[in-house]
């Protein structure tokens, strides 16, 4: 009877294992990238734990450069991108023309969607760019909260040499520096521009060393190193709101998906990403460990 009761306990213990590893089979798989920068990590571990615990099996691909991650979402090897709507419509769609944050997304959403790409609800927040100042800078010339007046005090002090930093990328793009001066018509030249990496930019404004920066306006460190963002007051700067973007297949297949990810995208706004962003860039915490807590503070059903 012992024998009987051990051989039925085994074949019951099998079972509930092979039953556990065929629900765990069962789960539907999201397949998730990430961009090779902090807000794109903490976006996809976000959403990977928010999707789990939802019942799906979510995986992240991280490091990605750009176009790796584009063509990987075309192509079917990934599910699902965080994405922005300035990088799809100038990087990738090759539009051209200035269009406010309505327009860039209903732009996005009409052309991706050819490509088997779908944006869903978009988030509150656009990482683009912006000129800074340090907190130093902003005390001393009050009077500059907008691109054309920080041009009007690079042209009336002109002798002093007031030195704009720059990241590499930015400075040799011809939608980057060379369109920006054209429009303001800045008195920017070889002679007060410094280009560095980017990182070396939020260095060089919190250490004093330039009079303005080139910044992300979602960047953890802006609020870390009391800078001030400029107003880009002639609208030069591309709209960047980010968007969970999924292909049309996988809607296919989870169609709760597009209105589960709605309320998660809408947390998401400029004040915070910066402090999110700040906790890894700046507190130096593990992205998994700021996602956990940022979803305990923020359940959703």
């Amino acid at each position: 009877m012992k024998r009987l009761s051990l051989i039925f306990g085994l074949m019951l213990s099998s079972a509930l294992l092979f039953a556990g590893i065929a629900q765990a089979a069962e789960k539907p798989v999201i397949r998730l990238g990430a961009r090779v920068f902090t807000e794109q990590t903490l976006l996809a571990e976000i959403t990977a734990q928010y999707l789990r615990s939802k019942g799906y099996d979510a995986q992240i691909t991280g490091g990605l450069g750009s176009n790796l991650a584009r063509s990987a979402h075309e192509s079917g090897q990934l599910d699902m991108l965080w994405e922005y709507t300035g990088v799809s419509l100038v990087a990738y769609n090759h539009v051209t023309e200035k269009l406010d944050s309505a327009q860039s997304y209903a732009r996005v959403k009409e052309l991706d969607a050819k490509k088997g790409l779908i944006w869903l609800t978009p988030s509150k927040f656009s990482n683009t760019y912006a000129l800074a100042l340090p907190g130093k800078v902003a005390e001393e010339y009050p009077q500059i909260n907008n691109i054309s007046q920080l041009n009007e005090v690079l042209r009336a002090e002109a002798k002093r040499n007031h030195l704009v930093a720059l990241d590499t990328e930015f400075a040799n793009r011809s939608d980057g520096l060379i369109g920006m001066v054209d429009l303001y018509d800045m008195n920017l030249t070889r002679e007060n521009i410094r280009q560095m990496d980017a990182g070396l930019v939020y260095t060089a404004l919190r250490n004093g060393q330039v009079f303005a920066g080139l910044v992300y306006t979602t960047d953890g460190r802006l609020n870390a190193f009391g800078l001030k963002l400029l107003e880009d007051d002639k609208h030069y700067f591309p709209d960047y709101t980010a968007a969970p973007v999924v292909r049309q297949a996988t809607l296919d297949a989870n169609p709760k998906l597009a209105e589960q990810l709605k309320p998660l995208a809408e947390l998401f706004d400029d004040e915070t990403m910066r402090q999110l962003n700040a906790r890894v860039d700046v507190d130096h915490e593990s992205p998994s460990k700021v996602a956990a807590d940022f979803l305990r503070q923020h359940p959703l059903n």
